[in-house]
């Protein structure tokens, strides 16, 4: 899994019919200190996330388990909300 922060959304009115119903968010992938990281990402929301909030996501074959047992299309997907981060600093 991995952190990410909601930046913004996306409509699109032409689609895979799978996808039909599915919120598509735009994410900005951050490290543990919450620094952004890497490019931003179009990721599918089975959660209700919305803009600025720190969420956890999947990639790969596991990001469509969360809509089993519909068979959706996605490479990415926002599978939760973090509340809080403990972090171990380093000596």
């Amino acid at each position: 899994m991995f952190l990410g922060r909601v930046v913004g959304t996306v409509v699109s009115t032409v689609k895979d019919a799978a996808l039909i119903g599915q919120r598509l968010l735009i994410v900005q992938p951050v490290k543990p200190d919450l620094s952004a990281t890497g490019k931003r990402l179009v990721l599918l929301d089975c959660t209700g996330a919305g803009p600025g909030e720190l969420i956890y996501w999947c990639r790969g074959k596991e990001s469509s388990f969360p809509f089993l047992p519909e068979q959706v299309p996605s490479d990415g997907t926002i599978v939760g909300f973090v509340d809080e981060l403990h972090l171990e600093r380093g000596r």
